[in-house]
């Protein structure tokens, strides 16, 4: 070898070993955000906002509240419909009263005395018309009014007894039955009523308010917008030749502008079509045009160091 030539296969050779200690390029990808729209299914306007862009919410952070007028007067008729089924109930089982039961033995005492007089006015007239001093027809009356007071006898007779019996057993069921369905009515109420009261169920970043106080809201719209952190995600695509090594659980480093460290993130979603088909028929050459969504979640933690829609580079291992 010329020792001209030296200098510039040396410089081969470490060109070569370069490029073999080089690192895989990073994929390109971007920061993405599972928004929780809050609604209330109810419409109404709204009176109060107990939050805004850029807050920090705790689960069960109140968030909202629309005018419950009708809400809060439909409980209070349930309730006192629930009060009245009670009542209604425990009247039942208690039975008369004894003051009532009295009433009903003196109306009995009353009829009898008045069917033996009957019975003994009727005899008189029978006798009367076979000495001939009257005729039947006065014997005929005498007779229906001894037999109108025999069956005054028999039903204050069966009233006392129904009297002293209380309720039959299928009313205090029917009255127990409304009682249950009033009390499941004043629950339905309750619940229509805390409706328009709206707390949030997750913790997270509110993001944007869509009405502001005295507005309507229709029924279901989203009036509040939260970012949870374990809604962020990165999202990157990966080449045809490189989607066969990616695995769920798989974890990655994520890079971007101001993150700071690298972060560590865990793939979560691998797409089972390619995003970009080429509309000829499948060769090695334009293999190469086909990439795969994917998805990778990084820890709440860290999470908050990403924003929606903001570039990232990520590191397969």
């Amino acid at each position: 070898m010329k020792p001209a030539s030296i200098p510039v296969a040396l410089a081969i050779a470490l060109a070569v070993s370069a490029c073999g200690d080089k690192q895989p390029p990073a994929l390109q990808g971007y920061a993405e955000g599972e928004y929780v729209r809050v609604a209330a299914p109810f419409a109404g306007t709204l009176v109060s906002l107990d939050t805004q862009r850029g807050a920090q919410v705790q689960p069960g952070a109140a968030l909202f509240a629309l005018e419950a007028e009708n809400e809060d007067a439909a409980r209070r008729e349930a309730a006192q419909r629930l009060r009245k089924a009670g009542a209604m109930v425990e009247d039942l089982r208690k039975g008369k009263r004894p003051t009532e039961i009295e009433s009903v033995r003196a109306q009995l005492a009353q009829a009898e005395v008045s069917a033996a007089y009957s019975e003994k006015e009727w005899r008189r007239q029978l006798d009367l018309v076979s000495r001939g001093f009257v005729s039947q027809s006065r014997a005929d009356e005498a007779k229906a009014s001894r037999d109108r007071d025999r069956d005054k006898v028999v039903e204050l007779a069966n009233s006392l007894a129904t009297t002293r019996a209380g309720a039959r057993p299928d009313e205090i069921r029917a009255a127990e039955a409304d009682a249950a369905a009033a009390r499941e009515a004043l629950a339905q109420a309750d619940w229509r009523l805390r409706q328009k009261s709206v707390a949030t169920a997750i913790g997270g970043t509110v993001t944007e308010t869509l009405f502001v106080r005295g507005e309507w809201v229709p029924a279901g719209a989203p009036v509040i917008s939260i970012l949870p952190p374990a809604n962020v995600k990165a999202r990157f695509f990966v080449p045809e030749a490189q989607v066969g090594a990616i695995r769920l659980g798989q974890s990655v480093r994520l890079a971007c502008d101001g993150c700071g460290e690298p972060i560590a993130a865990t793939i979560s979603f691998v797409a089972p079509q390619a995003e970009y088909t080429p509309p000829v028929i499948y060769s090695k050459d334009n293999r190469t045009k086909l990439v795969f969504l994917v998805e990778a979640r990084p820890a709440a933690g860290d999470a908050t160091r990403l924003h929606p829609g903001q570039p990232v580079d990520v590191s397969l291992p």
